[in-house]
């Protein structure tokens, strides 16, 4: 297959670098769609490789915690789409052939096939395999004319047309595997943008929809006739506003030890003459103005940093890793600082790289912040972890994976 999908790949390349000007309207048309069917049956692989992947564990063989986890760093896909592929997956290898073969012959594209399957999954629950089969058939052949969007509309009800006389209760289930699909679909993705801002994509479904709007609307209405501000921008505001009425009570859980804080790392001499920038233990810069902001609701803890950015001081130390010595940890690692995680530091142990057992000191020249997967993986697996030259953790994998045993580090929480 290897091969094969090499002699493929020689094939497109050909065809990229090829000029399409030149073609007459009905040829390009034509190529277009060769190329897009090609697409779906290379999707028909990918699907059949990805589910052996997870069939055989191959993700937790290799330190992921999962393998959706394991498909975003080695595909650079976000999770959500990994987790959708997997599932897809799954559901073409368990659920009718017929779905499979039909996107692989190039007849549906992968999200018709997604929503086909899902029909599929909802009318077998009140109909049997002959009758499931029959509305794979009429789904198959709707798909040469209908969008995913319309044919999930069509297939709500699909036994109307291959079973009427159960038609009424696959109605029900339609719409108990509806929400089923919201609460699996459900994410919220909080991206770092280069200029320090945060782009939020997601979605929600319908009761944390609810509770959102019933929040945020009263804070984002217009605050006067002058009000400038856009609808979209007003929104922004509230959900800021939302978020520090939310951070002022008392019942948020804790963060490994320590209540939930906002840590802004500055210079006190810049602070007290309103001159200084400062950066958050999310690697986020702020202004002075903001930063002096959040210094009038806060309590300020001292940080000592040497001249490359090591954390040298937060306080005094303690036994355990919390307190000021977990901020400096935080500080440096920003989050699990396995290669490949992104898991932020609110999910994560501290970990003694020289076991406190063994005699190993309770120090940050000694700790490495790692989420609670990673954690397991590290004391049970043969992946070992040091600090480098400037500070900084580095895990050195098993030779069976790396022959040449080459550090590595995590590139997520940089902040440059």
């Amino acid at each position: 297959m290897v091969e094969e999908l090499a002699q493929a790949d020689d094939v497109v390349a050909a065809c990229v670098d090829a000029p399409a000007w030149p073609l007459p309207e009905h040829d390009l048309i034509a190529a277009l769609d060769a190329a897009h069917r090609l697409q779906q049956r290379l999707a028909a692989v990918t699907l059949t490789l990805i589910r052996e992947i997870d069939g055989r564990g191959t993700a937790h063989t290799q330190g992921a915690s999962s393998t959706a986890v394991w498909l975003r760093e080695r595909l650079r896909l976000t999770v959500p789409a990994a987790r959708r592929l997997i599932d897809l997956a799954t559901a073409l290898d368990t659920g009718n052939p017929g779905i499979r073969q039909a996107l692989a012959d190039g007849a549906i594209s992968q999200d018709q096939a997604r929503v086909i399957a899902d029909t599929v999954d909802t009318v077998s629950t009140s109909a049997d395999a002959v009758t499931a089969d029959k509305a794979v058939g009429v789904l198959v052949g709707w798909a040469a004319q209908f969008d995913p969007t319309h044919l999930r509309k069509l297939g709500t009800r699909i036994l109307d047309h291959v079973a009427p006389d159960i038609a009424d209760a696959a109605a029900q289930a339609a719409l108990d595997a509806e929400a089923r699909r919201a609460t699996r679909d459900r994410h919220l993705t909080l991206s770092e943008q280069t200029d320090g801002r945060l782009r939020l994509t997601g979605t929600l479904d319908a009761e944390t929809a609810s509770l959102l709007r019933a929040a945020i609307d009263p804070l984002s209405a217009p605050s006067g006739p002058d009000d400038q501000r856009s609808a979209a921008q007003r929104r922004h505001d509230a959900l800021a506003d939302l978020c520090r009425l939310t951070l002022r009570t008392t019942e948020l859980p804790e963060h490994g030890g320590d209540p939930a804080q906002i840590v802004v790392t500055t210079s006190y001499d810049g602070l007290t003459r309103q001159l200084s920038s400062g950066a958050l233990d999310t690697g986020l810069g702020l202004t002075p103005e903001a930063v002096r902001l959040l210094a009038c609701d806060a309590t300020l803890l001292p940080a000592v940093l040497g001249g490359a950015g090591q954390v040298l001081d937060v306080g005094r130390q303690r036994r355990l890793i919390t307190g000021p010595l977990r901020r400096a940890l935080v500080l440096r690692d920003r989050g699990c600082a396995f290669p490949g995680c992104d898991r932020p530091p609110r999910w994560c142990h501290a970990h003694h790289i020289h076991h406190w057992a063994d005699g190993g000191t309770t120090s940050l020249a000694n700790a490495v912040l790692l989420c609670g997967h990673h954690h397991r993986h590290l004391h049970h697996s043969d992946w070992t972890v040091h600090l480098s030259g400037d500070g900084h953790p580095e895990f050195v994998p098993p030779a069976w994976l790396d022959p040449e045993q080459l550090p590595r580090r995590n590139h997520y929480h940089r902040r440059t």
